[in-house]
């Protein structure tokens, strides 16, 4: 044993205490032992494997998706002072060749591969001649065939254990519901692992849901309003959405950037090296970003359409706020979009089985975005992690939505849904009850209809958000093969005969004209008066300088939570300054001095 855990965590790392289970699974792993962990992203799984990784003789095999997260984690293991290195197909043979030199004689702690490269002959061989210590298989979830990001290679990985049976595993992850939990340790033959199931909640996440209303004026708003010079990621489903959507941004001055399958790998990389390296950019993107990404100062996520399922959701909105700091999840949704989803589904090559999961999914993400009540109770549930009190920092907690007894209008819906023959979508079906008089509905003859003109007191708006509600609760379906057409189902029954009544939730009128009182601008968090505003500006700058000229991510070389705590305690000698959450010795040294400098002038 070179230390102990607490040892490498305040002189690598510069942290003074372990977080939730952090100090179990180190010590079970230090000790040999294989884990399944399931911790929340931001919340430190890292340090579960890169700890041992650095007490245990031998190197630590990292197992990574992505190219971007084994840079990203090199990058930031480096700069602490940890030996550690990547293989993948960014180098040329003469780097790969060298640092295949380093892991046979023993100078590495740490190797980063991708699935693909470790099952090769020729690394399986490196390893062989290598005294491996741990096996960290991270994004363990991919090994799922019913995860939202499977990747058959996972499946694999299972051979570790057969041709290393004495190097222990951890597998690790930060969405997966029981099933995904059970297939990931079925296929990795981890039945006689220790399972650390830590809490999903990302309590300094601020999650929000705005029903459609031109989306990209609204997104501008939230923006402008909260997130002016802030960095963060806006998720749209096509790759044509993301390109306009991202000259659109760029038409108000916003530093925005596409990211997509669909773009050549020099122009994805380079759009992603400026998200990671510069302040205030704002990645565009469909779901081909973000996992493995650790930029630790995003301050925002937002979906301009619905995500497939609440665990991409949750992957996708964990990106926010990896530092600890306020951060938002704001989302727009329509239920055009839930039309979208379920013909992406309903047009898959998956198998039925596959097809009815996604539909289960897409139902459960529908239903999380109409709720009344906590939405991080309704997520968190999900997971199935119970969460007594409401949490006091989403939309529906900070301002109660209004319920009003809906039971005739309802009953409007549903009945004018059936007397038009349940072939027409929302939009018709609405133009009928408010009485529309066009050619489509004179052509169609509905004008005549019983249920014709009968909805006039509520606005198109407003029945939008009737119709939504009833698709979210079960009493519509949205008919694929009807081109988005609603239809009723048996929970329909009831209401039609008025054996139950129904609330729903009253859709606020003003929301387009004002800001949201729970929505306080997170870029000023960090500075409270003109002089911590110019000291704040100062350490950035600092920072950044130092960064361009290592060539690493600003954040690599500190978070903005060590900022911040620089800019609150104003250290004035370099044995305080070690005292920064996240100041290890290795940064004390090579940036303690330069931050000082700052820190003594005056204020």
């Amino acid at each position: 044993m070179l230390d102990s855990p607490q040892e490498v965590l305040e002189r690598v790392f510069g942290y003074d205490h372990f977080r939730g289970q952090q100090q179990d699974i180190i010590e079970h792993t230090v000790g040999g032992g294989d884990s399944l962990v399931l911790m929340p992203t931001g919340g430190g799984k890292s340090l579960c494997f890169q700890i041992p990784a650095i007490i245990r003789p031998g190197v630590t095999v990292v197992v990574s998706p992505l190219i971007a997260l084994m840079q990203d984690q090199v990058d930031t293991l480096q700069q602490a002072g940890v030996r550690a290195a990547f293989l993948n197909s960014t180098q040329t043979g003469l780097e790969s060749r060298q640092i295949e030199q380093s892991l046979r004689d023993g100078h590495l702690d740490l190797i980063y591969v991708a699935p693909e490269r470790l099952l090769s002959a020729r690394t399986l061989e490196l390893l062989d001649s290598s005294n491996v210590a741990l096996f960290a298989i991270d994004e363990a979830h991919c090994v799922s065939q019913w995860g939202h990001d499977f990747r058959p290679e996972y499946r694999k990985l299972s051979v570790l254990h057969t041709k290393f049976p004495n190097v222990p595993r951890i597998a690790l992850t930060a969405t997966a519901d029981e099933p995904t939990r059970n297939e990931i340790i079925e296929r990795l033959g981890l039945e006689k692992a220790r399972a650390f199931i830590g809490g999903f909640d990302r309590p300094n996440i601020q999650y929000r849901v705005v029903p459609k209303d031109n989306a990209r004026e609204q997104l501008r708003r939230f923006l402008e309003t909260e997130h002016a010079n802030d960095a963060g990621i806006v998720y749209c489903l096509s790759r044509r959405k993301v390109e306009q959507t991202a000259q659109w941004l760029r038409t108000y001055r916003f530093n925005a950037l596409a990211y997509h399958a669909g773009m050549s790998a020099e122009e994805r990389t380079a759009h992603q090296a400026e998200f990671l390296r510069a302040d205030g950019v704002v990645i565009v993107a469909t779901i081909a970003f973000g996992m493995g990404i650790d930029k630790s100062n995003v301050r925002f996520v937002a979906h301009l359409d619905l995500p497939k399922s609440l665990e991409s959701y949750y992957q996708e909105t964990g990106r926010a706020g990896r530092d600890g700091l306020p951060a938002n999840a704001w989302m727009a949704y329509g239920l055009q979009d839930v039309i979208m989803l379920r013909q992406m589904v309903d047009g898959s090559e998956s198998s039925e089985d596959r097809k009815r999961l996604e539909v289960r999914k897409l139902d459960a993400m529908l239903g999380f975005c109409e709720i009344t009540s906590c939405r991080r109770q309704t997520l968190l549930g999900y997971f199935g992690e119970s969460w007594s009190e409401p949490c006091g920092n989403c939309d529906n907690c900070i301002e109660p939505p209004v319920t009003w007894e809906a039971t005739e209008t309802v009953q409007k819906a549903l009945s004018c849904v059936y007397r038009t023959g349940q072939r027409f979508g929302a939009s018709y079906v609405t133009d009928v009850l408010i009485g529309k008089d066009n050619e489509r509905i004179r052509g169609f003859g509905h004008q005549r209809l019983s249920t014709f003109g009968i909805g006039e007191e509520l606005s198109s708006a407003e029945w939008r958000s009737v119709f939504r509600q009833l698709v979210a609760r079960g009493l519509l379906q949205v008919d694929m093969e009807g081109f988005g057409s609603l239809t009723l189902t048996d929970s329909a029954r009831p209401i039609l005969r008025g054996e139950v009544t129904i609330s729903l939730r009253r859709e606020k009128k003003t929301a387009k004209q004002r800001r949201s009182r729970s929505s306080p601008k997170t870029t000023s968090v960090l500075a409270s008066t003109p002089a911590d505003q110019g000291l704040w500006d100062e350490l950035r700058s600092r920072r950044r300088t130092i960064a361009q000229a290592q060539g690493v991510p600003p954040y690599v070389i500190f978070h903005d939570a060590s900022l911040k705590e620089m800019l609150e305690l104003r250290p004035q000698t370099l044995k305080e300054f070690a005292s920064i959450t996240g100041v290890g010795e290795k940064k004390l040294n090579s940036y303690g001095a330069a931050f000082l400098e700052l820190l003594q002038r005056p204020a």
